[in-house]
């Protein structure tokens, strides 16, 4: 058969997988409940602020994109463009957000969608680049100079043509800060709302931890087939533990309340985009 046909099956098989793992999990060790039970709501009305901040982040991450490809949209619009697709990215087929956006930017647009792709591809070098830099932080003390190091090192790249492939060259990469700069907002966002969660579950945990457990969360998002990466986040987190040195039991706390909290989010954004019309001003029947 077809990859078509296996990868859905496989998206679903992970997903009942990592559902049937979490309840014998919970079910063998009731410290889990314990711990879910000492979050406050304050805590949980924090973390949701902070996702629709998230949101936020993500529209500035979509227009810069769009820059690159010698676009502008209007605030407003990239808003209403970004909440849709992570609500179609989540509850849609093999999160089918991107794609989406893809062709709602054809469409509209007109844009070129081998150099929107090679634009997304260069948001996803400073995605991976920043979340390294957490993921690495627990080992090198100094990881904080690195940031630095990268940015002088994109700077004399981009400025000497060491990036500029038949692709790259088509951009306009005077604006590219913008959009590392909107990528570092993200992955710092996320970074504090799991210092939030994993306080709420472990006073103990530090913030160089934190920082750590979000570096290993962000690269599951590369490789995962399914909604928000159940399954490969925690899988990636586990196997990271000797570099955040977080127990599993507190993991799989903090996976349950993310998650539901992120499934909330999502809620109120489809809520949101149903009492605006924004199908409708989007003229998303067409794409």
């Amino acid at each position: 058969m077809r990859l078509s046909f296996w990868r859905p099956v496989a998206a679903v098989a992970i997903i009942v997988a990592t559902v049937t793992a979490f309840a014998y999990y919970f079910a063998h060790n009731p410290s889990v409940g314990q711990q879910l039970q000492r979050t406050s709501l304050t805590t949980m009305a924090t973390v949701l602020v902070l996702y629709f901040c998230t949101i936020g982040a993500l529209a500035l991450i979509n227009s810069s994109t769009i820059r690159l490809c010698k676009l502008r949209m209007k605030s407003s619009e990239s808003l209403l463009l970004t909440a849709y697709s992570s609500v179609v990215n989540f509850f849609g087929p093999l999160q089918s957000g991107p794609a989406f956006r893809a062709v709602y930017l054809k469409q509209k647009y007109r844009i070129n969608l081998k150099h929107y792709a090679t634009a997304t591809f260069v948001y996803y070098f400073f995605y991976a680049a920043f979340s390294g830099i957490f993921l690495l932080s627990g080992l090198l003390r100094w990881w904080s100079v690195l940031p630095l190091v990268l940015g002088l090192g994109a700077i004399i790249a981009l400025r000497n043509g060491f990036l500029s492939g038949a692709r790259l060259s088509k951009l306009d990469l005077t604006g590219w800060y913008y959009l590392a700069g909107a990528t570092l907002l993200q992955v710092s966002l996320v970074a504090v709302i799991y210092y939030i969660e994993l306080r709420s579950i472990s006073p103990g945990i530090e913030l160089w931890q934190a920082i750590v457990y979000t570096g290993a969360a962000n690269f599951a998002l590369f490789v995962s087939l399914t909604p928000g990466a159940i399954g490969f986040r925690e899988s990636f987190l586990l196997f990271s533990q000797r570099l955040h040195h977080i127990d599993s039991s507190t993991i799989v706390a903090v996976n349950i309340l993310d998650r539901a909290m992120y499934v909330i989010l999502l809620l109120v954004l489809a809520l949101f985009i149903f009492g605006t019309h924004a199908s409708r001003r989007l003229g998303v029947k067409n794409t």
